[in-house]
């Protein structure tokens, strides 16, 4: 008899008509506002067309201002008198400026501990130097001091760089890749 019973309490607990009707009113409801909400927005190519054509004619007018400030002669400060001219004519007067100058020959590139010691050209002092004391840069028979030292710059002076030392050859100066270590 329990089978019958159960079939009972099933039959009573399954939701009566109304129930499922107000579920799918419920549904329905939710789709209308849905539809109403989506409905009226724009969609398509339509809509993107409009906005790329906005963007097209923004970026028409800002080539257009830039070239007229690219290719134009202005005033930037009349007090001063300063002036704008044409990139192209700007480039021309740098480029025969630059023409003018010559530039420096540029020095090998090496770190103080892969540099060879060069042939003293001048006696040696005659003390021993001191762990702690900084020995001038024009030494350069004196090794390097094994202390790490901070320098201002890893590369000569542009003077030092454009005279060389006398009796060091071209070559010497700037040391070929099978030259070095």
């Amino acid at each position: 008899m329990a089978n019958a019973e159960s079939i009972r309490q099933i039959a009573r607990s399954r939701a009566p008509l109304s129930t499922w009707l107000a579920v799918v009113l419920i549904f329905a409801l939710f789709g209308v506002i849905v539809l109403a909400i989506i409905g009226p927005m724009p969609r398509g190519s339509d809509y993107e067309e409009t906005r790329a054509k906005k963007r097209i004619e923004k970026l028409k007018t800002v080539r257009e201002d830039a070239e007229k400030a690219l290719n134009t002669y202005a005033w930037i400060d009349k007090n001063k008198g300063v002036v704008q001219i044409p990139i192209s004519r700007a480039m021309e007067l740098t480029t025969a400026q630059l023409a003018q100058q010559k530039p420096a020959p540029a020095g090998p590139i090496a770190t103080p501990q892969a540099q060879s010691p060069a042939a003293p050209s001048s006696p040696a002092p005659a003390g021993s130097p001191k762990p702690g004391a900084v020995q001038p840069a024009g030494s350069p028979s004196a090794p390097a001091p094994a202390a790490p030292v901070t320098q201002p710059a890893a590369s000569p002076s542009p003077a030092a760089q454009a005279s060389p030392p006398a009796g060091a050859s071209p070559a010497a100066a700037s040391p070929s890749p099978a030259q070095s270590p």
